[in-house]
């Protein structure tokens, strides 16, 4: 039944080798060169010209003005949301369908997580729901705060994902936070190189977070970044991710509990590299994903495409089976024939951390949990 998918799968990827991953990362550019370069300067920590140079290039890919370095995906969002002033038993709205990093970094912050539906088409947050929701279960204070009739706590902040590379309805979503008064954070995660029309996501809101882990569209082995167009959250980001140091030549003086959330010089070495091909890869994963899109035309499977007016990345191919039972046999058919394919995230309203969380009504995360897989979506050499 799903031998014609593997087929095609493996000619896409026409290197003569026995499994193909999910993603793996690819390393023929100046990644040894810049590693060995670092090695020899002797920083290899957190202070060194690669990092300048990786916030640097963060800014001119997504066209922020500030980029701030950090060592993973999860503590840019963590550290975001704690500048954003998420505080103890603040709501932060976000999806349920998202990796976990996304629900962990909100009680990282103290903050309680409210999960809404997200779009069948996107597989991110559903400005329909969050209005419907915050029409429901809102109204401001005497303070001007938003603040949720049925908790009573502050909703202080909207944390969407561009799931998969996929741009959501950001726009939409950025006017209705700018109406409740709600802080806007982005999710980025996943969608380096993704646009809504000439904008790269991640500029729609206070700020935005990104990831450079080993199955990323770019890679540093652990990597992350925030970046923001507001110069004051810009210098509270910087100076909580390196413990709040006051620059002195010989003096260690820390104002604030901070965090020591710094990329080192060596993943940044790596990161540059990567950056540096970013367009050859985003070139290279179209030209698989319209192949599978051609595939997939013929067949019962949907194959998830972009919106009209937005670029995904296409960092991982995604179809849609039409039933559970479906899904689940082609997961095991796949891993049978040593090709990676993965399902989509359980639910985080569903594991046992956030289990008592409010949440809307989530029927299109439901049905996209049943039925969503990924394929193989590597850069093909």
């Amino acid at each position: 039944m799903y031998n014609s998918i593997i087929e095609f799968i493996r000619k896409q990827f026409s290197e003569p080798i026995n499994f193909i991953g999910l993603h793996e990362p690819r390393f023929f550019g100046n990644e040894k060169k810049y590693l060995l370069d670092t090695i020899d300067s002797t920083f290899v920590s957190s202070v060194g010209a690669y990092v300048n140079r990786f916030e640097q290039m963060m800014c001119e890919i997504t066209n922020a003005k500030y980029a701030i370095a950090t060592t993973n995906g999860t503590v840019a969002l963590h550290l975001a949301l704690v500048v954003a002033g998420v505080e103890y038993n603040d709501e932060v709205i976000t999806q349920p369908l998202t990796f976990v990093a996304t629900a962990n970094a909100i009680k990282h912050a103290g903050g309680v997580p409210v999960f809404i539906d997200v779009d069948k088409d996107t597989m991110g947050m559903s400005p329909n729901s969050l209005i419907a929701f915050l029409s429901e279960n809102s109204e401001k204070n005497s303070d001007g705060f938003c603040i949720n009739k049925v908790t009573k706590r502050r909703i202080k902040a909207c944390l969407p994902m561009h799931t998969f590379g996929f741009p959501c309805r950001i726009e939409e979503i950025q006017q209705i936070c700018h109406d409740y008064g709600i802080v806007l954070i982005e999710d980025c995660a996943e969608s380096l190189g993704s646009y809504i029309g000439n904008n790269h996501t991640g500029n729609f809101g206070l700020a935005a977070t990104f990831s450079f882990n080993g199955n990323k569209t770019v890679t540093c082995g652990g990597g992350g970044a925030i970046i923001t167009n507001d110069e004051n959250f810009a210098k509270k980001a910087k100076h909580l991710s390196t413990t709040a140091k006051l620059p002195h030549s010989w003096e260690f003086f820390h104002d604030e509990v901070a965090y020591n959330y710094r990329m080192p010089n060596l993943n940044a070495a790596l990161a540059v590299a990567q950056l540096e091909q970013l367009q050859t890869f985003l070139v290279n994963k179209r030209e698989l994903a319209q192949n599978y899109r051609d595939f997939f035309k013929n067949r019962e499977e949907d194959f998830v495409w972009e919106l009209d007016g937005t670029t995904a990345n296409f960092w991982l191919n995604t179809i849609v089976f039409d039933n559970l039972e479906n899904k689940n046999a082609f997961l095991q058919y796949s891993s049978d024939n040593k090709v990676m394919t993965r399902p989509i995230w359980t639910l985080m309203n569903k594991l046992p951390p956030f289990k008592d969380c409010q949440k809307g009504e989530l029927i299109n995360a439901e049905f996209l949990e049943q039925r969503v897989v990924n394929i193989p979506s590597s850069y093909r050499k």
